[in-house]
Formats: structure tokens, C-alpha cells, sequence
């Protein structure tokens, strides 16, 4: 549980107490922060959430048909699908409690619009109590790049809101309707929305917590040092700020794409399809953040990274433990330099 006792008032400062002093803070040059933002959209109407609902799943069938002509017919593929709704089906009861949660519960303001893409919505989970300015936890759902959404957080959603938390779950772009790029874009503007926006919900925007499970903590990490390294540059027009983010959660994601292509090629998300989602080969360091943060060339834009931390299960086979893949090494040796971040390997499967 994220507790913080340091309450301020409802108006964002861009600013995070870490390990970035008041002073070296102030002699950073000074970004713009564009007026362009998404206004708010309160409760929807049921109807309107069929209708919407109906829109994406045609939208679906037709990115469906698309996946499956990037799969072809393999085995690895359909056994692990045959086995993931094979799961999926003894935990059905478990399902339907969290399904009506998700669309009766009158805490939950689903799919507020943060962008002009599709997709481009949000969730949020409110504490049933907001008498005054709740911490924000802004939550980047995993789902193999291809089949992400929003409502997979939704049990995290309930219990954080019971806990006085609130949580914005952000959707995203899937392959193949965008590939990585399109993912980053859309997680930074719902971040960048709920950085601007979360106080007309009862957020803190001086409390707001980044976390990502499996491929939305690679997605929403990328989106973290990017948005760094923009800053770094004294980049104007910026809507958002690394500063306004206190602690940075990564949850069994995959820093280093380079060392998981065979892995996942092995496991049917086959390697013509990985490298399709991630643009390309030759882009594969470039959307791996736990190679790029040890570029000497972006030490300025490391250096205004909120505090880190890093969980994963030495079980887990969808993204395998890091020290089974060598990369564990890696990210050992950046700790060492960088004391914010912080490496939790728990013995179970995340």
C-alpha cells in the first residue's frame, strides 16, 4: 500500500520531493506546458457504452483477421490460446464478480476520452470518500502488445479505491492497429491527461504514482525516459513533467527486447510478429530502456528519473526473470550507480 502523508494543494507544481534538489531544479531551464489538453468527460450514459462497445468490437473482428494473418497457422500460437482460455474458463465465477464491478459499480467513471485516437481512453477508480485530494496511481495494463485493455486492471482499480487510491487505468493502441511507437504516444497523452486533469476527480496532482504490469511496465517505461530525455533537451511545448511522477512501479515487464526475441519466438509470439509490433530489428535498442539508460550520451535526462522500482517472479515464463536471461546482470550493475532503483526479485510467478 503507497502511503504518503505529504498533502498538498489540488494545483500541479511539476515538481516530485526525490533526489533532485530544490535548487538544482530551480537552474533547469523552463518548459512550456501546452494549454492543448483534453477537457474532462464525466460518467457516460449505459447506452452509450453499449454503443461504444459495439464500435470496438467490429473494430476487433476486423484487427482480428489481421493478427491471424500475421500468425499463420502455427502450434506454439494455438496451444498457448487453447491453454489461455482454458484458464480462463476455471476462473469464470471469479471473472463475473469483477465484470459486474466493472460496469455497475458507481465508483468507476469508465472510458473518459484522454485523445483524438482510437482507444485513447482512461478508467478511473474512485475511493468512495474524496473529501479531500486522494493519491493517483496512473496504471499502463500488460497484454503482449496485441491484446492489452484497460478493464484488466480493474481488480487493481477495486482494491486500491478501497485502500483511499485512485486509480486511472489507460488504454492504448494494440498491434496490429499501432505498433510500439503508437503505444508509447498513447500512454504519455493519458498520462499527460491525468497529470492535468486527475484534481477535477478528487486527485492529488502532486501524489501521482507511474505503474506497468508485463508490456505496459516495457510501454510505460519507454514512455518515462523518453519524456525525460525531451526534457533534458529543453524541449518546448510539453504537457507533462518526470517531476510530477514520484515513484515509477514495473511489475514483470521486459527492459531489454533484444535478449527476449528467441524467448518469445519460442513461446508462438513469433519473431516476423515481434519485430513487426516493435518497428523493426534495428529499433529494438531503441525501445529497450534498460539499455539506453546506460547511454552516457542521456545522463542529464537519467538523472531526472523519479525513484524506480522493480518487481519480478523468479517463476514467471511469460517474461522470464531477469537472471535467467542474463539481463539481471545488467540491471544489478544499474542500481549499483543509480540508488533509485531499486531490483525486487520475488520467488513466485508475477
Amino acid at each position: 500500500m503507497i502511503s504518503d502523508n505529504d498533502q498538498t494543494g489540488a494545483k500541479p507544481l511539476l515538481s516530485r520531493d526525490s533526489s533532485i534538489s530544490a535548487g538544482s531544479f530551480n537552474q533547469m531551464p523552463r518548459r512550456r506546458v501546452s494549454g492543448k489538453l483534453a477537457k474532462p468527460e464525466r460518467h457516460q450514459s449505459f447506452s452509450r457504452d453499449i454503443g461504444h462497445a459495439a464500435s470496438e468490437t467490429y473494430l476487433l473482428t476486423r484487427l482480428t483477421i489481421t493478427l491471424l494473418r500475421y500468425l499463420g497457422v502455427g502450434y506454439r500460437w494455438i496451444t498457448r490460446l487453447a491453454a489461455l482460455g482454458f484458464y480462463a474458463a476455471l476462473l469464470m465465477p471469479g471473472f463475473l464478480k469483477v465484470a459486474y464491478y466493472y460496469f455497475f459499480s458507481s465508483q468507476i467513471r469508465r472510458s473518459i476520452v484522454y485523445g483524438d485516437q482510437p482507444r485513447n481512453r482512461l478508467d478511473l477508480y474512485l475511493p468512495k470518500n474524496l473529501d479531500e485530494p486522494k493519491p493517483v496511481v496512473a496504471f499502463v495494463t500488460g497484454g503482449a502488445w496485441i491484446i492489452g485493455y484497460k478493464a484488466w486492471g480493474c481488480l487493481l482499480g477495486q482494491q486500491l479505491a478501497e485502500r483511499d487510491i485512485i486509480v486511472a487505468c489507460i488504454d492504448y493502441r494494440n498491434f496490429p492497429q499501432g505498433t510500439i511507437g503508437d503505444m508509447v504516444t498513447d500512454a504519455s497523452q493519458g498520462i499527460s491527461f491525468i497529470c492535468n486533469n486527475i484534481a477535477e476527480y478528487g486527485g492529488d496532482p502532486n501524489r501521482i504514482y507511474l505503474m506497468g504490469q508485463s508490456a505496459g511496465a516495457h510501454i510505460s517505461a519507454c514512455v518515462l525516459l523518453d519524456q525525460a530525455i525531451r526534457e533534458a533537451k529543453g524541449e518546448e511545448s510539453i504537457s507533462w513533467s518526470v517531476s510530477q511522477i514520484k515513484t515509477y512501479f514495473g511489475l514483470s515487464g521486459g527492459y531489454n527486447l533484444c535478449k527476449l526475441v528467441d524467448h518469445f519466438n519460442n513461446r508462438g509470439l513469433y519473431r516476423s510478429l515481434f519485430l513487426s509490433i516493435m518497428e523493426g530489428e534495428e529499433s529494438l535498442q531503441l525501445y529497450s530502456p534498460g539499455v539506453r539508460i546506460e547511454d552516457p550520451s542521456i545522463g542529464n535526462a537519467v538523472s531526472l528519473l523519479p525513484p524506480i522500482i522493480l518487481f519480478h517472479g523468479t517463476a514467471d515464463y511469460s517474461i522470464p526473470s531477469f537472471s535467467r536471461f542474463d539481463v539481471t546482470d545488467v540491471l544489478h550493475h544499474i542500481t549499483k550507480i543509480y540508488k533509485w532503483i531499486n531490483l525486487v526479485l520475488l520467488k513466485l510467478s508475477t
